[in-house]
């Protein structure tokens, strides 16, 4: 705690030190920001730091106590007061100064999009709500013992050199480990072209303040990940949106688009689309690729490597088939081991890597070398691979419930998509009926999603709403898609006036 001493005030004589110390600790105590019960400094340390006789200090102290904002204990110290004074008012602070007029055009972006996510927000959650907002894996099946063992180990064996700085681009084992995953899904990538960051936020972050400049262009497919629009737009990008078709971006419409726009580069995430769940066919995949290998359009691919996929796997990533260096790929253990991680790698062309290593470098130095060296020493111990095979088979038997009980319980004319992927499905609405209106009537049956809105470039998807199921037991899934499903119902018998402007109260995954 710091105690600012005005010694002018002290030599002309108008406020002695020991009341200026009492002062300013009783403004600190009414402003909240020492709380009841935490203990002040010691009379000798406070002294010390001022440069004060600890007579001073002690002065202060019993006046504190004398007046209830302190209570002192003989051995212990002195502690701040359970109760500020019955009638004490907190003194007012000084005018704070007003950081709006120096906000960047790139903050004022972030906040704009952070005020239409807040604005007209649903009811507040209550008692026994079925949420299939959340989009996130199940904390319940995280294997949090084995990773614990992992990592004390490696605390222990490594963590001298772990616990340093380190180089940006990543825990070498880690990096050549990844090689390997990888080629599982047909992905040829070397060490040298793979650069660890703080998961696919953070690569998207680096990807977009390396390659875009205010005004650039960026085709994205509809809908598509709101994060990454979101980062995009916070570097002064605009979205030209692209339809979806064959479980992805349409690669015909975007050869169309070439013809008479100039973007930047193309985002999409062909596997376990989010929030639809499909997955692009390889044909589609192979069209896609020769439209931006023609025009030599880089492609940012959201990838998802095919661990959490149902039925058939899903063809190879489009970096598979990158001979000429165009596609930058993003991968992350987020869904598939722990979000909290925050562990993620980006595949590139070796002369782009150092690009965004140089990036990285300068936003964060590096990623935790003692997460990264844990992860891969958990994965060379296979438990990776058994993790992946249990939380498959659990999240697809929940895949199969939401899925059933949708075709059970939905009311003619809803319609949705059948996830082959990820955690999520896309639901059509009836024609004229909004999603951000029927989320109230929902939230009162005890039932929550994300209006699709959130995950539409031009305003659109006023009629769609994502399901994920990833957090929720099956027998939770099926009341809560009959709550659902009443809510609709009750929605066609009696329907708003007017939809209103309202985005997710939820974190967007």
């Amino acid at each position: 705690m710091r105690i600012s001493l005005d010694r002018r005030a002290d030599r002309a004589g108008r406020v002695p030190l020991a009341r200026q110390i009492q002062l300013h600790i009783e403004r600190l105590i009414g402003q909240g920001l020492l709380g009841p019960g935490v203990k002040l400094p010691a009379t000798r340390d406070l002294a010390r730091q001022l440069g004060v006789n600890r007579t001073t200090v002690a002065l202060a102290y019993d006046e504190l106590v004398a007046g209830g904002w302190a209570r002192a204990h003989v051995g212990a110290g002195t502690f701040v007061a359970e109760q500020v004074p019955a009638g004490e008012v907190a003194r007012p602070a000084a005018p704070r100064f007003d950081w709006t007029g120096f906000l960047s055009k790139s903050a004022q972006v972030v906040a704009a999009d952070a005020r239409r996510r807040d604005r007209g927000r649903g009811p507040r959650p209550g008692p026994g709500l079925i949420s299939f907002a959340g989009g996130m894996p199940d904390s319940g099946l995280f294997p949090t013992d084995a990773f614990r063992r992992v990592l004390n180990r490696v605390i222990r064996e490594e963590g001298r050199e772990l616990l340093q700085y380190y180089p940006a681009r990543g825990y070498p084992p880690l990096r050549e480990f990844l090689a390997g995953y990888l080629l599982r899904f047909g992905l040829e990538a070397r060490a040298d072209e793979i650069l660890i960051v703080n998961g696919s936020q953070q690569g998207f972050d680096l990807i977009a303040r390396t390659l875009l400049d205010p005004g650039d262009f960026v085709a994205i497919e509809q809908p598509s990940y709101p994060r990454a629009m979101q980062v995009f737009r916070a570097f002064g990008a605009q979205m030209l949106p692209v339809p979806m078709v064959a479980g992805g971006l349409d690669p015909d419409y975007l050869e169309r688009l070439l013809e008479r726009q100039s973007p930047k580069l193309v985002y999409c995430q062909p596997s376990a689309h989010n929030p639809t769940g499909l997955t692009m066919t390889a044909a589609a995949r192979h069209r896609l690729w020769e439209v931006a290998s023609r025009h030599r359009l880089p492609v940012v691919e959201d990838g998802f490597d095919g661990t959490l996929c149902y039925g058939e796997r899903a063809p190879a990533p489009l970096k598979a088939l990158d001979s000429a260096g165009l596609v930058v790929y993003i991968g992350t253990f987020s869904k598939i081991l722990f979000p909290g991680l925050r562990l993620g790698w980006i595949v590139a062309a070796p002369d782009l890597i150092e690009r965004l290593e140089l990036a990285k470098d300068l936003a964060d130095i590096h990623t935790s070398p003692l997460i990264q060296a844990a992860v891969y020493h958990f994965c060379r111990q296979r438990l990776l691979d058994r993790h992946q095979v249990r939380v498959a088979r659990e999240y697809g038997r929940r895949r199969d419930a939401l899925l059933a009980s949708l075709e059970r319980r939905m009311p003619p004319g809803v319609r949705w998509t059948e996830s082959q992927g990820g955690f999520s499905l896309l639901v059509t609405l009836p024609d004229g009926m909004d999603a951000a209106a029927l989320l109230d009537r929902a939230v009162e049956r005890g039932v929550a999603f994300t209006p699709g809105t959130a995950f539409f470039v031009d305003g659109a998807g006023e009629g769609t709403l994502r399901l994920s199921f990833s957090g929720l037991a099956t027998t939770q899934i099926d009341e809560g898609v009959k709550r659902l499903a009443d809510a609709i119902r009750e929605s066609e018998r009696q329907p708003d006036r007017g939809a209103r402007d309202r985005q997710p109260s939820v974190p967007l995954v």
